[in-house]
């Protein structure tokens, strides 16, 4: 199919509306019947036969020079006429003054019979005003036809990032334009349907057969076409969706009663390119990660057991998913979410799986119940943290490593987690003091110290103290009486009576390792000593 004109406008005004716009001093001589049609624009010309210049659906204006002399004869003037009808002319307007007085009867009687629309205008109203009326309508028109484009891009947009992105899309797309929709693939079959808000169907398969061969066997960009008797398939159109390289990917078969709009066209052109992105991404975008993940599935010990060439293979396969030319260490950065006020709202993991992947520049990222884990060769640096951060999240940043210790990193990953959930703030895994007081962190050894020792901290100072420094003396010296006794500078006699008294409190058995380990930690997070 050939391309549409460069004379094809997304913004159309007609005859009718634009008459509404001007002043009720422009008469109308005889109506023609075009008040529907399209006005491409308003020209005034005093050419004897202007029908080269003129486009179709063209308002002519003349003073009426043409018919001055022999040129005002009953013949002439109908030849004139008869050109300007041939040259589908939407209307003739005749100025008067300054050539006449009134519009001549021959050229009112020559538009009466070759049913041109005919106004007479006033002295009062310059040309250069209705030329310039028109086009401020036209132009009003533009913008609202260019709002409306955007709103139903960005409705394309949010389709694409929909848990079914091509169903979505084919959805939207029939809301807006008055089509039927088939979304084929490469083998031929139905992907995706989208019916016609007036209810209309697609017509049966075995009948696209031969425009699917069409589209699935040709090269380049291309319109294939189609008539069927069937309600809404009139007119039945096909694009081809293409890889990068021309290979067909699938199709997009429309069907409508009448020709699209200009502006309708443009929609199906963004929804064609937006579903050409959709497939190519699944199909024929980066290889790494795919390829990386078979290999891991299929092979899990290959990472630790396999060859030098084929575990270099790996290496490489994990550098091109983040987004990196050669091998080089990467890390695992997990997200919690703490508060997200400006996180998009919606229930699309897709959009984001893509917002991580943009961030972190990498294809490695998975969705999970705490928020999202991904691999990436990238820093993180503060400015990163930051943005991710304002969005309401918290990170783990793993250490930086190789292929062979990812699950490893992994793991201290994780461990930091709970961390980060309960201070609310992120963790760099290659700042922490690997104990357990560094793992557990301030807050959460408070939460320990004050469940594990409540009863004695609920004590009067005067008693508490001495109690708790009895306490942490004995555990430090593995509960030795004599040892503790020493520390302390008391009776081993006293260290043991005290010790009775603590364990009545605690209700705990004093004798357990777990136990005493478990009070040891807690202890740390005493008045903040931790």
């Amino acid at each position: 199919m050939s391309p549409e004109p460069a004379t094809a406008r997304i913004s159309s005004v007609t005859l009718d509306q634009f008459l509404e716009q001007l002043p009720p001093e422009l008469t109308m001589l005889h109506d023609g019947g075009s008040g529907t049609e399209l006005l491409r624009w308003v020209e005034p010309s005093e050419l004897e036969d202007p029908t080269p210049y003129l486009p179709e659906g063209e308002f002519l204006l003349t003073a009426g020079l043409p018919f001055l002399g022999k040129g005002g004869s009953a013949a002439k003037v109908d030849a004139y006429v008869k050109r300007l009808v041939g040259a589908k002319v939407a209307a003739l307007g005749f100025g008067i003054q300054p050539y006449f007085d009134a519009v001549p009867d021959v050229l009112l009687e020559a538009c009466r019979r070759h049913n041109l629309t005919l106004f007479e205008v006033p002295e009062s109203l310059p040309f250069a005003a209705i030329g310039l009326e028109f086009s401020q309508l036209l132009e009003t028109d533009a913008a609202r036809v260019f709002r409306q484009l955007a709103d139903t891009n960005r409705q394309l947009m949010r389709a694409v990032l929909s848990p079914r992105p091509e169903h979505e899309l084919l959805a939207a797309l029939v809301q807006r334009v008055p089509v039927w929709a088939l979304l084929v693939g490469a083998d031929g079959r139905v992907r995706a349907r989208g019916h016609s808000a007036g209810g209309s169907t697609a017509v049966e398969q075995s009948q696209l057969a031969p425009m699917l061969d069409r589209l699935l066997s040709g090269s380049g960009p291309r319109v294939e076409m189609d008539s069927f008797e069937q309600p809404g398939s009139a007119l039945v159109f096909g694009h081809p969706l293409r890889s990068t390289k021309d290979a067909n990917l699938g199709a997009l078969v429309l069907g409508a009663d009448a020709p699209l709009t200009p502006a309708q066209n443009s929609v199906v052109q963004s929804a064609v390119g937006l579903l050409e992105l959709l497939v190519r991404q699944r199909t024929s975008g980066s290889l790494a990660p795919s390829q990386l993940a078979t290999a891991v599935l299929l092979h899990p010990d290959s990472l630790a057991n396999g060859g030098t060439r084929h575990v270099n293979g790996l290496r490489d396969l994990l550098a091109q998913s983040v987004s990196s030319t050669r091998s080089a260490p990467v890390r695992v950065v997990q997200g919690i979410k703490v508060d997200s006020p400006e996180w998009p709202a919606g229930d699309s993991p897709v959009r984001e799986v893509l917002q991580w992947r943009r961030l972190f520049d990498t294809k490695l990222v998975e969705i999970t119940e705490y928020g999202f884990a991904a691999i990436t060769r990238l820093r993180v640096d503060d400015a990163l943290l930051a943005d991710v951060e304002k969005l309401g999240w918290r990170l783990v940043i793993g250490e930086p490593t190789e292929l062979a210790g990812l699950t490893e990193a992994y793991h201290r990953a994780s461990s930091l987690r709970a961390r980060v959930q309960l201070s609310g703030k992120s963790a760099r895994a290659d700042e922490m003091t690997w104990s357990v007081t560094g793992l557990l962190g301030q807050e959460a050894g408070t939460m320990l110290a004050s469940r594990l020792l409540a009863p004695v901290l609920a004590l009067e100072p005067e008693r508490r103290g001495p109690l708790l420094a009895v306490l942490r003396g004995w555990l430090s010296e593995n509960g030795s009486w004599d040892a503790s006794a020493k520390l302390l500078g008391l009776h081993r006699n006293s260290v043991r009576r005290q010790i009775g008294v603590l364990a009545e409190l605690l209700d705990m058995d004093l004798n357990q390792a777990q136990v005493r380990a478990e009070l040891w930690i807690a202890l740390q997070y005493v008045d903040g000593s931790g």
